[in-house]
């Protein structure tokens, strides 16, 4: 394979005889790699002319399509071009074939550009729409309206190495505006990730509208005071308030936005823990009944949901059925992370279910609680989500776990036959520093670079090749609560996010951290042109 032509000179004969002066080829140098690339001789031009073509008059390929003259009008000023069904074979075309008798899977595609057109096939919608991702990347990183685009002739079969790709973006210590959603909903389908993972509720906010129970955003969307500084030395608190919220056509709106990306929102509520901001707005829920506040500083509180009270559990289903409307995804994340049981153990509620129900200890509350929420989630037609502390209970099968303590937890959670994400907090958490404490963005801690990310392997070696098929795919979590705005959330996922991404998409043997960061080095320009904020940490050793 030689992706690494730099010039290809060549004389393009039009209709006239005439030859113009030889043009320059670009460099192929393109964010996830394709599993499988061959240079071809020779360029094709995009400008007025071209012809956009689609393999039969279907809403998804239109769709797809109009991906395309959209990012062409906006980019390089080629504009009015239409979409036309037509067999293929029309020369001086981009022809996008839907074929479902083709022998791949639903995200695979096929991309050749040839001097007199361009073809881009796929068996699914899935993987057309990745295949114009590709073709957007083989066009100028840093676009101008010219008239005309100049494309490396190339031959690409591509497909990705893992299922799940997903980015969590935590909206709950930080809220981050519907606007925002979108725009990191793009970044994402720059880079070919496909699952959203959106942290809606935790102590210090509870982000979406449940109209059953208004006072979750009238109440527990709003924090009155934050901690100033780090957890480890904070300096106070303030008074500003911090708050927001999404509507449930907001919500709608996102969905829809994400579909046409070809990306899945798992919605996540975290239980029992996480659940200070709920509790503020009905603390009826919790086990003091007490008033609480939506937890103006970082870390765990010890008040959580109550398993005594009948009530929660209405309370949780009725939260998730409106949810359940909303997200036509097959997954819900219910958490199941970090809950303090100090409550419970003094909780009369408590007590008296634990006797009933021959409960014997907290944890077996807690393996109680969590189950009960898994029938909900299962009546609802989904598939329950959770972090690798629902390991704890060893009595669990079935749904997802994402694996983010570590290897270990990787390789009990894949033993149990659970389908596993990893999301390793030491490579994968986007909230550590990317460079010296002293120059950079205040974080949680921690060191994360492009390398480390780059090279951890997600299959543990110890694994053979039955087990490692429990592995779904990866995830990177953008904790948010020294994030305070779309601009800092954004620095702190790029370029670690373009990592991560070629990683779950490239198959491993493809992988090459040096050929990586100097596509880098044009894919940054791609973020300028899309005004994505990313961090130069590591940009001087880049050049090197």
């Amino acid at each position: 394979m030689n992706l690494l032509r730099i010039l290809f000179p060549v004389c393009l004969i039009l209709f006239l005889g005439s030859c113009k002066e030889p043009l320059p080829r670009p460099v192929i140098r393109i964010i996830p790699q394709p599993a499988e690339g061959t240079d071809k001789d020779g360029v094709f031009v995009i400008n007025s002319a071209t012809k956009i073509g689609i393999s039969n008059e279907n809403e998804q390929l239109r769709h797809i399509a109009g991906f395309l003259t959209s990012h062409l009008e906006r980019y390089f000023g080629i504009a009015n071009l239409g979409i036309t069904a037509y067999e293929f074979g029309v020369k001086q075309s981009v022809f996008l074939k839907l074929d479902p008798t083709l022998n791949l899977g639903k995200e695979d595609y096929h991309l050749s550009v040839l001097p007199d057109g361009v073809l881009i096939e796929a068996a699914a919608a899935n993987g057309l729409f990745y295949g114009v991702q590709t073709l957007f990347q083989l066009m100028p990183p840093s676009p101008k309206q010219v008239g005309e685009i100049i494309l490396p002739a190339v031959d690409i079969k591509d497909a990705p190495r893992f299922a799940w790709r997903g980015l969590m973006l935590d909206v709950s210590r930080h809220f981050m505006p519907k606007e925002y959603i979108l725009k990191f909903l793009d970044e994402m389908a720059m880079h070919k990730f496909n699952t959203f993972q959106w942290h809606l509720a935790d102590d210090q906010g509870w982000r979406i509208e449940i109209k059953k129970y208004p006072r979750l955003t009238e109440v527990g969307s709003v924090r009155t005071n934050t901690l100033r500084g780090h957890l480890a030395n904070g300096y106070g608190i303030d008074t500003v308030s911090a708050a927001g919220y999404y509507s449930q056509n907001d919500i709608r709106e996102i969905v829809e936005y994400a579909s046409d990306r070809y990306i899945t929102i798992v919605p996540e509520i975290g239980i029992p823990g996480h659940a200070l901001s709920a509790l503020a707005a009905y603390p009826e829920l919790g086990c003091n009944g007490v008033p609480y506040q939506v937890g103006g500083r970082w870390g765990m509180y010890s008040d959580v949901y109550c398993p005594g009270k009948e009530n929660t559990f209405i309370f949780l289903n009725d939260v998730f059925s409106e949810m359940a409307g909303l997200f036509p995804g097959k997954y819900f994340h219910i958490g199941g992370a970090d809950c303090p049981v100090t409550r419970w153990d003094r909780c009369p509620d408590c007590e008296t279910r634990m006797k009933e129900d021959s409960i014997v200890s907290t944890q077996a509350l807690h393996n109680y609680f969590v189950g009960r929420v898994t029938k909900m989630i299962h009546s609802l037609g989904k598939e329950v989500v959770g972090w690798d502390e629902l390991l704890k209970d060893t009595s669990r099968t079935g749904g997802v776990i994402v694996a983010w303590h570590g290897e270990d937890y990787t390789i009990t959670s894949v033993r149990k036959k659970n389908l596993t994400v990893v999301s390793n907090g030491k490579y994968y958490n986007f909230d550590q520093y990317q460079g010296n404490p002293s120059t950079e963005p205040l974080a949680v801690g921690g060191l994360v670079t492009l390398e480390q990310i780059y090279n951890f392997d997600p299959i543990p070696k110890s694994l053979n090749n039955k087990e490692s098929r429990y592995i779904m795919g990866i995830q990177g979590n953008i904790w948010t609560p020294y994030m305070k705005t779309p601009v800092y959330v954004d620095y702190m996922t790029f370029p670690r996010a373009a990592a991560l991404a070629e990683v779950a998409w490239t198959p491993k043997a493809n992988l090459n951290y040096k050929w990586f960061r100097k596509r880098l080095l044009v894919q940054i320009k791609r973020y300028e042109a899309e005004k994505i904020t990313y961090s130069k940490a590591e940009f001087k050793t880049l050049t090197n």
